[in-house]
Formats: structure tokens, C-alpha cells, sequence
């Protein structure tokens, strides 16, 4: 690398920040030259408080004034494609916050944009990258913890009506869906990472608590082509809040609680009885540092300087859309849904909401 990525930020909220904050920790490696946001006294605001010398009212006004090598995007979900799209045609590289898309169709017309330019998008899907999954990935391929069997997937938080205040939160036609979409994905990403190709959906999905258009709490059934089964529960009406994922594979039990980042210490191993080598093997490595944006950034560059793709490319958030998509299909028409079934001439291709949700 010759000098540091010269990087903007669009949309000034709340996970900008931790956007910013990644960037700053990766001294060198990048540098922050503007922000962009609709509201142009919090651009400004924002632009002072990380040391970004200029900031824009829009998009399209930054990528003509400045010469930038990559965009975060932390705008609402429904601009996202839009001005990835934006972004690719000037040849810019896009991180784009989940959910990078509302649709498969808007997906698709990602990777068509991507096909078409210098540049690439990739999607924040932090938790892959903490050390403790890039360890669990590695010994899962290499064989160390034997055919993975049984996983359980929860995302259990809880948001009250004052969350669901903010206009564009919990609609079809800016959001794209409701915890599936915008909070267990996190979750159910870092599952599908795992353990591969998923195969077959059943799932339930209702409306138990908020006043909103789209779910508060799904449900799904999942079949692995690995022959590995799955649990997976999304739900933003849980006072008790917890993140967890199990993975039971023959040799061991490989757990992680938390909330919204882990470490090593969040994550247990419980070998199945002859396989106590597998704990040893597990505790090879140990590490301290959070999954967070922090680790994903840092990867994101490495490929930027090795000229590659950087990670998590647009065919692998495509994978864990459609099983977004998949998820709704099935809760919306009590039939189960096999990947690659959802095409363009399906009502879940355009939309995640589909034929409509049962209590509309």
C-alpha cells in the first residue's frame, strides 16, 4: 500500500460512530476525509467530532468534490442500494452496514453494479470476523470437531415503542423486515458462515407487541446440505437479552453467549467424551479481542492492499439474504422453501414482505 485509503462516511447515526471509531484505530491504514449526511448541521458535527475535514448535504455532491477510495455507508437500510449503486458507477469501494439490500432483486442489482465497475461492496457482518469464529470455521473445515450434528441460534433482545418511533424503523418499505432483517441477521449470518449452504426453511413469523408493519419475533427450522439442523429465533420483545449460538458437532459442544460483541471469553468448549484432545486443540489460541467493526475493517483493508475483494463480498451477503427471504416465504405462506426456489418471478423476490404478512 502506498498511502492510506482514502475514506468517506454517508449517514451520520448511530453506527457511524463505530465506524469512525474503527477507522481511527487503524491509524494509517485509512483516512477519514469527509462525511455525508442529509442533515447537514449533524455532517458537520460529526465531521468535527472524528476530524473529518469536509463534510456534504449529499452523496452525490462528496464523490464530486473529493477523491476517495472508499465509502462506509450507514445510512437507513432503503438508501443503501441506491448509493452503493452511486458509489460503484464513480469506482468507489462500498462497506456497506447490514442489511446491505431490502430485496433479492435490489441484491442482484448490486452484484450486476459491481460487475460493471473497478470497484467492489462488501457488507458489515462483524461477528465473522471475531477470533474465536475464524478458529471455529477453520477446525470445522479441517475436520478437528467431526460432522457438525445440531445448532441452536438465538437472537433475543428487546426494543421498546420509543425504538420503533424513529419513521423509518419497523416498515416494509425502508426497513425491509423486522428483527429477521435488522437484528438476529448478525446472528444467523455468523450460523450460516459456519456451517455452509443451507438447504430448507420452515419458519413462523407474528406480530406480538409492537405497532409496527412488519414481525417482532420470527421463528425457523433449518436443514443444512452438511446434513446439520438448525434452530433460529429472532426477537426484538425479550427483556432478558441475550445472544447465543450452540453448534453441537460429534467431538464437541462449541458455545458462545453475549450481546453485541464477544470475545474468547464469551465462547465454552465441551468435548463429547473420548474427544478430550478437542479443548487442547481449541485453546492453541487465545485472544482478548472483541468481534466488532474493529476486526472486520482491519480485514476489509487487508484485501484492499492485496488487491482482492475485501470480505464479506456481495455472493456471500446474497447467501444470508436469501435466507432472509426464504425465512419470510415460509412464514408467510406455511410452506416450507428451498434455497435457488425464489426467483425473479416470486413476490419475495421484490420484496421481503411477499404476498403480505398474515396480520396486515
Amino acid at each position: 500500500m502506498s498511502r492510506p485509503h482514502r475514506t468517506a462516511i454517508a449517514g451520520t447515526g448511530g453506527i457511524a460512530a463505530a465506524h469512525a471509531a474503527a477507522l481511527r484505530a487503524a491509524g494509517d491504514r485509512a483516512t477519514l476525509v469527509a462525511v455525508a449526511d442529509v442533515d447537514a448541521a449533524r455532517a458537520r458535527e460529526f465531521a468535527t467530532q472524528w476530524g473529518a475535514p469536509r463534510s456534504y448535504d449529499s452523496l452525490g455532491r462528496l464523490l464530486a468534490e473529493e477523491a476517495v477510495d472508499v465509502l462506509h455507508l450507514c445510512t437507513p437500510p432503503q438508501h443503501h442500494t441506491p448509493l452503493a449503486l452511486e458509489a460503484l458507477a464513480a469506482g468507489v469501494t462500498v462497506l456497506v452496514e447490514k442489511p446491505p439490500a431490502l430485496s433479492l432483486a435490489e441484491m442482484d442489482a448490486l452484484i450486476a453494479g459491481e460487475a460493471a465497475s473497478s470497484a467492489h461492496v462488501a457488507t458489515v457482518f462483524q461477528h465473522r470476523f471475531g477470533p474465536a469464529a475464524v478458529r471455529l470455521r477453520r477446525m470445522t473445515a479441517a475436520g478437528e470437531l467431526g460432522k457438525p450434528l445440531v445448532a441452536t441460534c438465538d437472537t433475543l433482545w428487546y426494543r421498546d415503542d420509543a425504538y420503533f418511533a424513529v419513521p423509518w424503523r419497523g416498515s416494509w418499505d425502508t426497513e425491509g423486515g423486522g428483527p429477521t432483517m435488522g437484528h438476529g441477521i448478525h446472528q444467523f449470518d455468523l450460523l450460516l458462515s459456519v456451517l455452509g449452504p443451507w438447504q430448507e426453511v420452515r419458519a413462523l413469523a407474528a406480530r406480538q407487541a409492537r405497532d409496527v408493519q412488519t414481525e417482532d419475533v420470527s421463528l425457523a427450522l433449518v436443514s443444512f446440505a452438511s446434513g446439520a439442523v438448525a434452530t433460529v429465533v429472532n426477537s426484538v420483545v425479550s427483556p432478558r437479552q441475550t445472544s447465543a449460538l450452540r453448534f453441537d458437532y460429534e467431538r464437541a459442544t462449541v458455545e458462545v453467549k453475549h450481546l453485541y460483541g464477544y470475545t474468547d471469553a464469551d465462547w465454552t468448549v465441551t468435548p463429547a467424551p473420548g474427544h478430550e484432545e478437542v479443548l487442547p486443540r481449541w485453546q492453541r489460541e487465545r485472544s482478548a479481542v472483541a468481534s466488532g467493526h474493529g476486526c472486520q475493517i482491519e480485514a476489509f483493508h487487508d484485501a484492499l492492499d492485496r488487491g482482492e475483494p475485501p470480505p464479506v463480498t456481495l455472493a456471500e451477503s446474497r447467501h444470508t439474504m436469501e435466507f432472509v427471504a426464504a425465512l419470510y416465504a415460509s412464514a408467510f405462506t406455511g410452506a416450507p422453501v428451498r434455497r435457488g426456489e425464489i426467483g425473479p418471478d416470486n413476490p419475495f423476490y421484490t420484496t421481503m414482505e411477499g404476498v403480505g404478512a398474515p396480520w396486515r
